[in-house]
């Protein structure tokens, strides 16, 4: 526990929720067919998903954070975005 950082912890559950968010956006892209918006964002959601990795190896306390993250940014999305 002395090598968990909550400054880390929190940039991963903002993270993870934003990661969320852009996964429902790259969805509609794909199907809307517009490549290169999905591109763009599947390119950022990778590397906010590398950070989240390279975390969690070093501190397995670290997931926590980030499946809080990401039922947070799913959970908004799903809840207040509309086609």
């Amino acid at each position: 526990m002395s090598d968990f950082n909550w400054l880390i912890a929190a940039g991963l559950l903002v993270g993870y929720a934003v990661v969320d968010g852009l996964y429902a956006y790259y969805t509609l892209a794909v199907v809307k067919r517009q490549a290169m918006a999905a591109a763009s964002t599947s390119f950022i959601m990778h590397f906010i998903l590398a950070a989240g990795v390279f975390s969690y190896t070093q501190n397995f306390l670290y997931t926590i954070p980030l499946a809080i993250g990401s039922f947070v940014g799913t959970y908004l999305v799903t809840k207040y975005i509309r086609q």
